[in-house]
């Protein structure tokens, strides 16, 4: 799966990562459903920390599309509450 941060690029994210990556987004949805802007902030940070950690970055000069895009760590609880469908960023 390739997930891109918005303004950071590309990683190509192993399928044994899916269900750790989903815990970490259910918090980012759970402090966007509250409101809580901090638990919010660090949810995210925690969310694209695993990404990056988890994933191999794809060159810039690739041009393959994504499967999912998050955010940027800036995002801010308003905008990303837009984003959030039933399932989270992340579907599944």
């Amino acid at each position: 799966m390739i997930m891109r941060i918005l303004g950071e690029g590309q990683y190509e994210i192993a399928d044994v990562h899916l269900d750790e990556l989903n815990e970490l987004d259910a918090a980012v949805q759970s402090a966007a459903a509250s409101g809580d802007e901090r638990a919010f902030a660090a949810a995210l940070r925690a969310l694209l920390d695993a990404v990056r950690s988890l994933g191999t970055p794809l060159p810039p000069d690739t041009l393959a599309p994504s499967d999912l895009i998050l955010p940027d760590e800036d995002a801010t609880l308003h905008e990303v509450q837009a984003l959030l469908a039933g399932e989270g960023l992340i579907p599944g």
